[in-house]
């Protein structure tokens, strides 16, 4: 008996020890799973003061397709996912730089609801029943009690879709409607057979995009369509299913060239019906890249805002090439069908993109990108050169296959210099000198204010030749948007130095002594008899009654005490005319502290800097005119105020993770997002990486430990460490800094050093 007896307890306690390991494994792999990089991102963040083309959730890295549901549609400012509107008003799949469209809704239809579903079809959700992740959209519509699940890849969407038992099933394809930024006119929808429809529709034009674009799709679905009616007052589709089964999955494929080629992506991308694999790939997707870079120390809430802040980095700026490399070109008088160049094995050597501006990109994706995602810098400019083959300009924010002219100045200038000057780009680089050169002359893109089209007056270039600085105001009128004069000199300024450095690797040595003459322009906007950027007219004179604190008073997007501080390529010569570094550290220093009482943005949108509460802010980290200044300090021989003010800038303005703030400005498509990573990583490019050596200067990071890997294709290093001993909330100095056990000067280091692979060593204090 008792040998049975302890055969038994033994035996259980065996089984037991068996139950306890798996347990423990089973937790161990959840909490692996938790831990994965893609997890961490809070995609909720600043959604409260959302915009069209802000939020993604079902989405992949720059894909075309950027699923996710709309709770506002009629515009591109607080248009898309907006958090505090409680009501589904469709899934759609284009979240992007003025396009949008196809917007589709699950219902169940009744006796009570079949006569005015096309006009009332909108659902109540909750925020408590919703889960959010890259790749992945889950909520639950409340009037239909249907849940929907969203993933996607690259080009086509991936919808589930469960009902109530027995439910009258259908979808409602919303074509004709207002989504973000533009009409969606002339939708159509047609029937194949019970498992497959087709249709289109037509982007209408606005001012920013002056042409229409058609965007065609392909549905393929799980369970038969049984028939399809069709609204005449809307023209919009009520595609219905039969009530066998709850489940329907859905897929739609997208082109901008044809229904053929949607139907293409689908095959190419998506040939299964496996939703949970489609959103394991997704994640998988999102944490190779997220997992370029690996972090420790910090607070969770801080680990978990980096990876949302790198999130953004990564899903703004869209593809509009198919698979099999066809594309919209709207570069011509007449719209046409281009095709990339093949690889041997008949795939596309790049993708092509929508872009927002590459206005700011100097201080943000040039730096993140070149270092972490040089594969995706090398795309994007043979993307914007394909643009120049085209329709023989390079764009500098194109949406729909042509140049919105967004923005001011050559703005992709510093972009492609920087991935030159980096090893990225390699080839072709005399024409690519051409292409950009055209831009910094007449008839070049400098010439153009924002949005203007037809005309190449608004940016004041021939008095910028003539005179050296562009007048404010333009005595001829106003022809586009951001005609303000003291601006455009500042930044044709810099960006001309930036093509100097490139004319100068080209041997080009009479280009270079030009350019780097015009580069000196800055000078003429500078009064020296107050100390500040200021603008002039026509005739030379002043701006009289000048306030450098009133925003836009010939400055874009800021004011002139934030503009003084545009010369990212020459700040000793800006020092020389304030009297001298100590004299220019102390003005500095002093609109930090006065930046301080408002959290250094203005306010916590980019609506919000028009309000004069906040508008005189001598710095704002919200928009991109001034979010380099804390870094100038280290070129002004005073990295311990760039140590402490920008990590002062870390803590107080883009460390929380809430749907109210989080950018507190304008996140034009992750340039808000790579500032922040720049920034907590402590790496910042005040040039944009445009010298021959692409130098970083070092700053404070926020975490004890960082480790980037770095992409063998591009670059012989493994990866790059960076060691913060003693870091934490206090010690924000770097005492002593090594790399690679040699002590560093200047605090700066090349790229090449960087991307040779090594260890950063920063010994942290509480002391300067």
């Amino acid at each position: 008996m008792k040998k049975t007896k302890k055969y038994k307890i033994g035996h259980i306690g065996i089984s037991l020890i068996l139950i306890f390991l798996v347990s423990c494994n089973a937790e161990k792999n959840v909490s692996v799973k938790k831990r994965q990089l893609s997890d961490l991102v809070y995609p909720q963040l600043d959604t409260e003061n959302s915009r069209w083309f802000f939020f993604s959730s079902a989405s992949r890295p720059f894909g075309m397709v950027n699923l996710n549901p709309d709770t506002e549609i009629n515009g591109d400012w607080g248009g898309g996912y907006k958090y505090t509107t409680d009501t589904v008003k469709g899934f759609s799949h284009i979240h992007e730089w003025q396009l949008s469209g196809v917007s589709v809704m699950p219902v169940t239809i009744s006796e009570e609801n079949k006569q005015t579903l096309f006009k009332n079809f909108y659902s109540k959700f909750s925020h408590q029943t919703e889960k959010i992740k890259p790749g992945y959209h889950y909520l639950k519509l409340d009037k239909y009690q249907i849940t929907a699940e969203l993933t996607s890849t690259k080009r086509v969407g991936f919808h589930k879709y469960t009902f109530p038992v027995q439910a009258q099933k259908a979808i409602l394809f919303n074509l004709n409607t207002i989504l973000g930024p533009c009409e969606n006119t002339n939708g159509t929808l047609e029937k194949h057979n019970d498992y497959e429809l087709s249709g289109s529709l037509v982007l209408s034009t606005n001012f920013r995009r002056p042409k229409p674009l058609t965007v065609f799709f392909k549905i393929k679905t799980n369970e038969p369509v049984t028939s399809i009616d069709r609204d005449p007052a809307t023209g919009n589709y009520l595609v219905h299913f039969g009530k066998t089964t709850e489940k329907i999955l859905m897929k739609v494929g997208i082109s901008y060239t044809s229904i053929e080629n949607a139907n293409t992506n689908i095959e190419t991308e998506l040939p299964h019906w496996n939703f949970n694999k489609t959103v394991s790939d997704s994640a998988d997707e999102w944490n190779n890249l997220l997992g370029r870079i690996k972090i420790q120390g910090g607070t969770e809430t801080d680990q978990r805002r980096f990876y949302t802040d790198l999130w953004h980095a990564l899903q703004g700026r869209k593809m509009i090439s198919d698979a099999n490399g066809a594309y919209p070109d709207n570069t011509g008088e007449k719209f046409r069908i281009g095709h990339l160049p093949l690889n041997a094995d008949g795939k596309p050597k790049f993708n092509h993109y929508n872009s927002d501006a590459f206005w700011g990109a100097q201080w943000t994706i040039n730096n993140l990108w070149g270092l972490v995602y040089p594969e995706i810098m090398e795309e994007f400019v043979h993307s914007l050169m394909q643009y120049y083959k085209d329709g023989g300009i390079i764009p500098r924010g194109p949406s729909g296959g042509n140049d919105t002219y967004v923005m001011t100045g050559a703005s992709t200038t510093p972009f492609i210099v920087s991935a030159i000057q980096k090893g990225i780009i390699k080839d072709d680089l005399e024409s690519i000198y051409i292409a950009l050169k055209k831009n910094h002359m007449l008839g070049g893109l400098m010439g153009k204010a924002g949005y203007e089209h037809k005309t190449d007056i608004g940016g004041g270039l021939k008095y910028y030749l003539e005179k050296g600085y562009v007048p404010y105001p333009l005595p001829e009128g106003n022809f586009g948007s951001h005609e303000d004069g003291a601006s455009q000199t500042l930044e044709y300024a810099y960006q001309d130095w930036t093509l100097a450095q490139l004319a100068k690797k080209l041997n080009h040595e009479d280009d270079y002594k030009y350019f780097m003459k015009r580069s000196e322009n800055y000078k003429n906007v500078f009064d020296q008899s107050v100390g500040w950027m200021r603008p002039k007219n026509v005739n030379g004179k002043w701006r009289e009654n000048y306030d450098p604190y009133q925003y836009e008073n010939g400055f874009i997007e800021s004011n002139g005490a934030q503009s003084t501080w545009f010369v990212p390529h020459d700040l000793d010569g800006l020092a020389n005319l304030m009297g001298g570094k100590e004299k220019a550290v102390t003005q500095l220093n002093s609109q930090f502290e006065t930046a301080r009482k408002l959290k250094y943005t203005s306010g916590t949108s980019h609506d919000a800097e028009l309000h004069p509460e906040f508008s005189r802010i001598p710095v704002n980290f919200g928009n991109q005119p001034s979010m380099q200044t804390s870094n100038i300090f280290t070129l002004l021989q005073r990295p311990d105020l760039t140590q402490y003010w920008t990590r002062n800038v870390v803590k107080e303005t883009f460390s929380g993770l809430s749907p109210t703030t989080g950018y507190n400005g304008d996140e034009d498509q992750g340039l808000m997002g790579s500032l922040n990573v720049l920034l907590k990583l402590g790496l910042f490019q005040m040039n944009g990486g445009t010298d021959k050596e692409a130098v970083y200067q070092i700053g404070s990071p926020i975490f004890s430990k960082i480790e980037i890997q770095l992409n063998p294709k591009y670059y012989s290093g493994k990866s790059f460490a960076i060691k913060a001993m003693n870091n934490n909330d206090e010690n924000v100095y770097i005492k002593d800094i090594k790399y690679n056990n040699t002590a560093v000067k200047d605090f700066t280091l090349s790229h090449q050093n960087i991307t040779n692979g090594g260890e950063l060593v920063l010994e942290m204090s509480s002391k300067p």
